[in-house]
């Protein structure tokens, strides 16, 4: 079914989203269990076997063989997730969290979709972009291309602002990524000058640092006391600590 809008597809390291472009205003489409349109991008499978994607798998993601969380980094790897005795490529993590958003966008739209486009890191390599694609194909998806993430964010501002001439730095601090696009715009054109990206400087990264100052803090003021496997938990608080000193005035 032919549509007259265009439809992207953000498969982030720690969340995913997908939006519809349409009139000229871009609408993000909600996840209808959490009626926000940002979903996890984890996948689970619980005690009956049943595969969980998104919110549903938050519960049981962390309990080891049971749920795998930021997947992305291993696309066009030779790694595979076992969950509860199933073996899954990254692709295939992948395509489950994209037929999640395939799935919500039918119901919010009341059809079928297939043709999207979906935006990866800056400095993806080959065989990860080749993953990418693969996971659409598994999840029903027919992608038309792939758009570094920095480079979308560039042209969704160049589109809204087409009579400025000026250069822009735009950088895209996701999960896994660090990205950064420079953008020329001139007489209605908008080129992109570069594009590049660091795959391990993202927001996962940071909690990994923080989880790592928080134990070191903890032992050196009681070394008596051991603490074993509060990762998981201290992640939950690295990551709550970044949100309360993103908005707190120093």
């Amino acid at each position: 079914m032919k549509s007259n809008y265009a439809i992207g597809i953000d498969l982030g390291t720690s969340t995913s989203e997908i939006c519809i472009y349409k009139n000229n205003e871009p609408l993000p489409i909600p996840d209808p269990m959490t009626k926000i349109p940002i979903i996890p991008s984890i996948v689970a499978i619980n005690e009956r076997g049943k595969l969980l994607v998104g919110e549903t798998a938050r519960g049981i993601v962390d309990r080891k063989g049971f749920g795998v969380r930021e997947s992305k980094r291993e696309m066009g790897t030779e790694t595979v997730f076992s969950l509860r005795e199933q073996v899954y490529r990254p692709e295939e993590i992948a395509a489950l969290i994209l037929r999640k958003l395939k799935e919500n966008a039918e119901e919010a739209l009341g059809h079928p979709i297939q043709d999207v486009v979906i935006s990866v890191p800056a400095n993806f390599p080959d065989a990860a972009r080749k993953a990418t694609f693969n996971a659409g194909e598994i999840a029903g998806l027919n992608v038309l291309r792939l758009l570094n993430e920095p480079t979308a964010a560039a042209l969704a501002f160049g589109i809204n602002n087409i009579a400025s001439e000026e250069q822009l730095v735009v950088f895209d601090f996701g999960g896994g990524t660090l990205d950064i696009s420079v953008l020329e715009m001139f007489e209605g054109v908008l080129d992109v000058k570069s594009s590049f990206g660091d795959p391990c400087l993202g927001g996962k990264d940071f909690d990994a640092v923080m989880i790592s100052l928080l134990l070191q803090k903890f032992a050196a003021q009681y070394p008596e006391v051991a603490v074993e496997n509060r990762e998981t938990e201290l992640k939950g608080q690295a990551e709550q600590a970044k949100k309360t000193l993103s908005i707190e005035q120093s």
